[in-house]
């Protein structure tokens, strides 16, 4: 599944390390350090030119690491990977048989 980020960008949601509220992650010194650091080696990403509410830290299966800044909240994205997994079900394969022993 995708997660979508506002103006028509979306991250694979297993790409996602951290999604993160910008005004209270950004009080920590370490914090404050990534994230320049992230933006001096140019892998931020703007969703939006609107007053920043969060940024997500993704991990590419390149090992490619990216920041996105939002102007979504934290708290809207992470409601939006868990109403997304609601109706979703697992299956776990039968190890006898090969097939499904149906949903959990």
């Amino acid at each position: 599944m995708y997660l979508h980020l506002g103006n028509n960008v979306s991250v694979y949601e297993k790409n996602i390390i951290a999604i993160m509220d910008i005004e209270n992650a950004s009080t920590s010194k370490i914090t404050k350090e990534y994230l320049s650091a992230v933006g001096r080696s140019k892998q931020v990403i703007y969703c939006s030119y609107d007053m920043p509410k969060s940024f997500i830290v993704t991990l590419d299966d390149d090992l490619t690491e990216r920041v996105y800044i939002s102007s979504l909240a934290s708290r809207t994205l992470i409601k939006r990977i868990r109403n997304e997994n609601v109706g979703a079900d697992i299956i776990r394969p039968n190890k006898n048989v090969g097939t499904t022993t149906g949903w959990i």
